[in-house]
């Protein structure tokens, strides 16, 4: 029996994917979290074979919580979902240690499938139009974020100041005011208004 522990800030859309996977032979969802932080407890107190997460929760990444699980739990298997298809969300779940970036559009056969392969192979990774996403990456010439710091630019770009970003992400001032130099410095900028109209430019982030 695989076990599963979910965490999704949304109880109907949790509910859902519940039903779903407890109705497969072979798939068992022993705990579930609407958070980061009590996504965490569940992980350290079901101790499940693999991890079920959206990337959007109401206190923060998901991703947080994968790069951490990852790290504390090696063998785990680890599902990530979104809302959003682009590149950048699927190269940050890669480098956030998931097994698999499913689609919330997607069907629920892919939701199963990658659940199933992320406990049989917790150390590889699957993701709809992979191959496709390495080969715009690889021709892409605009500035490289790494995931905190996209993270971190696109909350400048929501006007927080550094103190509450470093609340949002659960770091220190100070760490956060490296990420904040090392944007300014890939984008070209001496502030903040300046990095955030060339990462709009650069289409980092967008313009809305």
């Amino acid at each position: 029996m695989t076990r599963i522990l979910l965490v999704d800030d949304h109880t109907v859309v949790r509910g859902g994917i519940r039903a779903i996977l407890d109705a497969e032979e072979g798939l068992d969802v022993v705990a579930e979290a609407d958070g980061v932080q009590s996504g965490w407890t569940a992980l350290l107190d079901a101790r499940p074979d693999v991890l079920v997460c959206d990337v959007s929760l109401g206190d923060g990444n998901g991703l947080d919580l994968c790069r951490r699980a990852r790290r504390e739990m090696p063998r785990l298997g680890i599902v990530v979902l979104t809302m959003h298809g682009d590149d950048d969300t699927l190269f940050a779940a890669l480098e956030a240690g998931a097994t698999a970036l499913v689609l919330k559009s997607a069907g629920l056969d892919d939701v199963v499938s990658a659940v199933r392969r992320a406990a049989t192979a917790p150390d590889t990774f699957s993701a709809a139009d992979l191959a496709a996403a390495v080969r715009r990456r690889a021709t892409d010439d605009r500035p490289r974020l790494t995931p905190r710091e996209s993270e971190v630019l696109h909350l400048l770009k929501d006007g927080l100041s550094i103190h509450q970003v470093a609340r949002r992400l659960y770091l220190s001032e100070s760490t956060v005011k490296t990420h904040v130099a090392k944007v300014y410095d890939k984008l070209g900028a001496t502030n903040r208004a300046q990095a955030v109209m060339n990462a709009v430019r650069l289409r980092l982030i967008p313009s809305d």
